[in-house]
């Protein structure tokens, strides 16, 4: 069976001018890392200011760049209009550790309760979603500062990477419970007032719909076709195929527009004979089967193939090399 390659990356993005924020996911090993260093490559080239970020707690951008770029966004030495940032994920939750306690410490003088704070918080930052919020809020403050044309996230496995963003309406649904609760509880307390006076200001009020408004304004990004885009990667393999094939339809669900499919590490056919290693003859067979199921399973959405390079790709000459591909026109590949 013949891949044809409808609509390339390159067309996707000459098709969606105002494309700004960019994702890219799959299975751990698929090489999202380096489509996704390939795709903010690209986008510089093209003269867009460009953000390489990653929010990945098991880092590798900066191997992949050949620099340092843990911690704080750094220009990527030899390709202009490009910044890489790894996220502390260590200094992000202990940051929003800070931040919970002085919520906690604020409401409890507010609502004169004679307790400490620390077996609340412990309570709040002990839960399992608790770092992938303080990840999600990392994101959206670098989003929400708007200092460049394009931002490019390498994410997570996709598991993750579904809750991460799936953050806006979780938080929005908890933010409208407890704005309700609010509700009830200034009602209730006025009844039980003697004076009947109204206070001018509820400063948990006042917090619960500014943050409200921030997630309402988070998922509207990212649920914006024309500004948003997540791109699944692959390889010519059963479980990364059916892992992207599970999640497709949830994305979807969600709202979050899906840019497409790449292919990654696609041995080159010709490249075996009869003479080559029976192993390599192996492999070009079931990776030939496996695009087969591509074929039926993404069809149009498949953007690029990108081949399995003889060397690492790793510094930015490779990475303008696996760019110049991703790029590239369409092409059909068997």
């Amino acid at each position: 069976m013949t891949l044809q390659i409808s609509q390339s990356v390159s067309d996707f993005v000459n098709e969606h001018a105002d494309l700004k924020y960019v994702f890219f996911g799959g299975k751990g090993g698929v090489g999202k890392t380096v489509l996704a260093g390939a795709a903010a490559v690209g986008f510089a080239q093209r003269g867009r200011r460009t953000l390489l970020a990653s929010t990945n707690p098991v880092h590798s951008l900066s191997g992949l760049l050949d620099q340092n770029v843990f911690g704080h966004e750094v220009p990527v030495t030899g390709i202009d209009n490009l910044w890489a940032y790894e996220i502390d994920t260590k200094e992000t939750i202990e940051k929003s550790k800070k931040e919970i306690q002085e919520k906690i410490d604020w409401f409890l003088r507010y609502a004169e309760i004679r307790t400490k704070s620390d077996e609340f918080v412990e309570s709040a930052t002990m839960n399992p979603a608790f770092e992938e919020s303080a990840m999600f809020e990392n994101m959206i403050d670098i989003m929400f500062a708007d200092k460049y044309d394009v931002y490019v996230f390498d994410t997570a496995p996709t598991a993750n990477a579904r809750r991460l963003l799936g953050m806006s309406s979780i938080y929005s649904l908890w933010v409208n419970k407890m704005i309700h609760s609010r509700e009830e509880a200034q009602t209730m307390r006025f009844r039980l007032s003697y004076s009947k006076k109204k206070e001018e200001k509820d400063p948990l009020m006042d917090y619960l719909i500014n943050f409200q408004a921030r997630m309402a304004h988070a998922k509207q990004l990212l649920t914006d076709d024309t500004k948003t885009a997540f791109f699944f990667v692959t390889l010519p393999e059963a479980l990364p195929i059916a892992v992207i094939r599970r999640f497709i339809d949830w994305f979807t669900e969600f709202g979050i527009p899906i840019g497409g499919v790449v292919v990654n590490m696609k041995i080159d056919e010709t490249s075996a004979s009869e003479q080559s290693p029976e192993f390599v003859r192996n492999r070009v067979a079931i990776q030939g089967n496996y695009m087969n199921e591509i074929v039926d399973t993404f069809g149009g959405l498949v953007r690029a193939v990108i081949p399995l390079y003889g060397t690492d790709v790793r510094g930015v000459t490779m990475l303008t090399n696996v760019a110049n591909t991703l790029f590239s026109p369409p092409q059909i590949t068997a």
